[in-house]
């Protein structure tokens, strides 16, 4: 079974953005007794880049959906009769606008049935990914203790998950909430932006954004996420050290790096890597958008979806991967995504490997995005 000192770690969503990033780190930095990864698709239709292929091999995967009760109790047992010491929940749809019964069956479902199984079989730490947008928005940096009003689909049911899962009994129960998480391979907003950046690149015309450059579009690496959980299980089996029990039972924390990012950084930096003029639209467009918002949502996609399709084609791109410029109106909200994660780095002592979004970050993603063909090549600046 491997090291005995070392915890044996089951990973929930193991395929998923989040979940091979966490693999990953786990196989390169030996940090696990055993691990495996458990998700309802295969490693072969998962987009996986070569550098997945050992971490998330064969001989590391389980296929099952952990939203079933016969599965989850299956699964959540070891081959040698134990239970696994830390239990990584990356799993759940993610994705914006899907209907509510999506949601309910893929991750409010999964989440609890779950952990329900998990404490029973007495694991030592259950990591459980969440939201920032389940916080009222606002531009002031929110904290682990501000008020609670999800304005995302996806978030009202992460809140739902994050209060059923401190209801049940003997859970030991760690809660990360996230902001926009980045990284090579990505395939949600800041990967969106690069697809759009891209096809005003090809129509030589200005990208402009709705709303202010002020606006706070909180953001993590994927790399720093993955490390932070694994971070986080050891810090919560050791004792918790620093924790008040005025804060709760269960440790709830924001996960940001240090960057403050906004509108108007994304805006300054795509104008920095892409040969094209960036601004925003004036007031009386981002009103008449506000009032209107699915109208203005599906003109801007009707303008990018089909020059998007010419230049995969045109580049001979048949298996595009996960990535698009398509917009959802969950990604043009006029709400602050803006997080303070003090409380974690002081608490737990962790430090961020990646501070802030960069350039060069940036061109790393779209490297990758060359590199598993998903992109239509063109010269940066």
């Amino acid at each position: 079974m491997g090291d005995a000192s070392k915890p044996s770690v089951l990973i929930i969503g193991g395929l998923g953005f989040i979940g091979r990033f966490l693999a990953k780190h786990i196989h390169d930095n030996d940090l696990a007794s055993e691990y495996k990864i458990v998700d309802k698709q295969l490693p072969e239709l998962a987009c996986l880049a070569p550098e997945f292929a050992e971490a998330c091999s064969s001989k590391k995967f389980i296929q099952g959906d952990m939203s079933r009760q016969h599965t989850a109790e299956k699964i959540l047992t070891r081959a040698d009769g134990s239970t696994w010491d830390y239990v990584f929940n990356c799993g759940g749809d993610q994705r914006f606008a899907q209907d509510e019964e999506v949601y309910k069956q893929q991750s409010l479902a999964l989440s609890t049935t779950a952990a329900r199984e998990a404490a029973k079989q007495k694991v030592k730490c259950w990591v459980e990914l969440s939201t920032g947008a389940i916080y009222k928005p606002d531009r002031e940096p929110r904290k682990e203790t501000d008020k609670v009003k999800p304005w995302q689909r996806v978030a009202k049911y992460k809140l739902e998950a994050e209060n059923e899962l401190q209801k049940i009994e003997g859970l030991p129960l760690v809660i990360l909430r996230l902001p926009n998480v980045y990284g090579e391979y990505g395939s949600k907003t800041v990967g969106t932006l690069l697809c759009m950046a891209r096809v005003y690149a090809h129509l030589n015309e200005e990208m402009k954004w709705l709303w202010t450059k002020d606006l706070r579009t909180h953001t993590v690496h994927v790399r720093d996420v993955a490390r932070a959980m694994f971070h986080v299980a050891n810090w919560y089996a050791t004792g918790k050290k620093g924790w008040r029990s005025e804060w709760g039972t269960t440790p709830i924390f924001n996960l940001v790096d240090h960057g403050d990012t906004s509108q108007g950084t994304m805006q300054t930096l795509i104008s920095q890597i892409f040969p094209i003029k960036t601004g925003f639209h004036g007031t009386i467009v981002s009103q008449f958008a506000k009032m209107n918002l699915n109208f203005a949502v599906d003109e801007e996609n009707d303008e990018i979806l089909h020059p998007w399709g010419e230049l995969l084609k045109e580049a001979g791109i048949k298996r595009p991967g996960p990535i698009t410029p398509y917009l959802e109106q969950e990604h043009v909200r006029d709400s602050d995504l803006s997080l303070d994660g003090t409380r974690f780095e002081t608490v737990t002592g962790f430090g961020y490997d990646v501070e802030r979004v960069t350039e060069q970050g940036l061109r790393d993603i779209v490297k990758s995005y060359e590199k598993m063909k998903w992109w239509p090549p063109m010269e940066l600046k």
